[in-house]
């Protein structure tokens, strides 16, 4: 890491401009440019010097500026109303004025923005929130590595991690054998396992991908349902399917399944089975029992990796019954090659309303003294705007 931040330095050199002799400009203080150059990879972007004067400028490269504005300047809009420092924009500068520590931040956003734009990469408006709020919650990797991790890509579509725990998330399946991604709905825990399967099929690390879900209706009573054994249990398995088609040519899908490659099924089918060699999902898992759990986390075999994903706020099991997912952390506590990801509102990647609705729920949960409480992330849903911090 650390030879990459010097080469982020030496590629993104920031400049200050000594005016002490220019007229009209002692008082202002100095100036920072941002200069792009260099053709080899693009580096970590270093953030530039505020004034003592709240005043700094950056050159924007010619090829990026357009990315990083957006349509009709919609990214330049929502920096400006996340931000507390002022951005002008002239040619392919942009002045940012305002007390020096806002200024400073503001520079370290858009030297982000920037790397991701000399990237190719596309922003939106969403890519600047997400930035904001990396930059100002956590230490850890800048979120132009967050951003730019790719995972798949088809047809001009990139699967990448949009928030640091997804890319915790991702990288702790990289490197242990089991994985639990638990957090609520919309934070990717199961599209991402899915694009990291497809990826280690697509790279010969394992010879088969197998997918599986607890057949348990959502609080509903279906009754009899009509057809086949297939047919029957499609419904519950459909996400699963929607989730490949994402990812791997329509036509390519049926013949994989057909040849056993890819395999979904119900979880009672696991019962039994030994499975080397493969990556193995297993979708909403607060819908399982402890007992169950145990069965599918024995089903490991040599060469293969497991993903375990679910929401514990939202168990279906009849009864009252105790969910799987609640109790396996301590009941696998101590246990190594394993690892608990944990996911928030903070990471919801629907509609900015779902981060508010699960918040909303966490905290009449916790007001009623329900058994589904579960404490909020420390900061949810988008990064405040300026209107909202100044109470305006």
């Amino acid at each position: 890491m650390d030879s990459d931040r010097d080469t982020a330095v030496d590629q993104y050199r920031i400049a200050g401009i000594d005016d002490a002799g220019s007229a009209g400009r002692s008082q202002a203080g100095s100036r920072t440019d941002l200069h792009v150059t260099g053709q080899g990879p693009t580096p970590e972007p270093t953030p530039g010097t505020a004034t003592t004067s709240g005043e700094s400028r950056l050159v924007v490269p010619e090829s990026a500026l357009l990315t990083l504005l957006g349509k009709r300047d919609e990214n330049l809009r929502e920096a400006e109303d996340l931000l507390d420092a002022d951005v002008h924009v002239r040619g392919n500068e942009l002045t940012l004025t305002g007390d020096p520590a806002d200024v400073g931040f503001a520079e370290r956003v858009f030297a982000e923005l920037v790397v991701l734009a000399s990237r190719g990469q596309s922003i939106d408006p969403d890519a600047v929130r997400r930035t904001v709020r990396m930059l100002s919650e956590a230490e850890g990797p800048s979120p132009a590595e967050v951003l730019s991790l790719d995972i798949l890509s088809r047809r001009g579509r990139t699967i990448r991690p949009k928030t640091l725990n997804q890319k915790r998330y991702v990288d702790a399946i990289d490197v242990n054998t089991i994985v639990f991604g638990i957090g609520p709905a919309g934070t990717g825990k199961t599209y991402l396992a899915m694009a990291k399967a497809v990826q280690a099929l697509q790279a010969k690390q394992v010879t088969r991908i197998i997918l599986t879900r607890p057949a348990v209706e959502a609080g509903e009573r279906l009754g009899f349902l009509p057809g086949t054994l297939s047919e029957k249990i499609d419904p519950y398995l459909r996400p699963l399917y929607d989730a490949l088609h994402d990812m791997l040519d329509q036509e390519s899908v049926p013949k994989l399944m057909a040849a056993g490659t890819i395999e979904i099924a119900p979880l009672a089918y696991m019962r039994g089975r030994s499975l080397n060699d493969a990556f193995i999902i297993l979708d909403e898992a607060q819908n399982t029992t402890p007992e169950q759990m145990k069965m599918f986390l024995t089903r490991l075999g040599f060469g293969s990796k497991i993903v375990v994903t679910g929401d514990v706020t939202q168990v279906d099991l009849p009864g009252g019954q105790v969910s799987g997912l609640q109790v396996v952390r301590q009941i696998l506590d101590g246990v190594d090659d394993l690892h608990f990801a944990e996911l928030t509102s903070a990471d919801v990647v629907r509609h900015r309303l779902v981060a508010d609705i699960i918040d909303a729920y966490g905290r009449w949960d916790a007001r009623e003294g329900g058994p589904k409480a579960v404490p909020n992330a420390p900061r949810n849903g988008p990064p405040q705007t300026r209107r909202d911090r100044r109470g305006r």
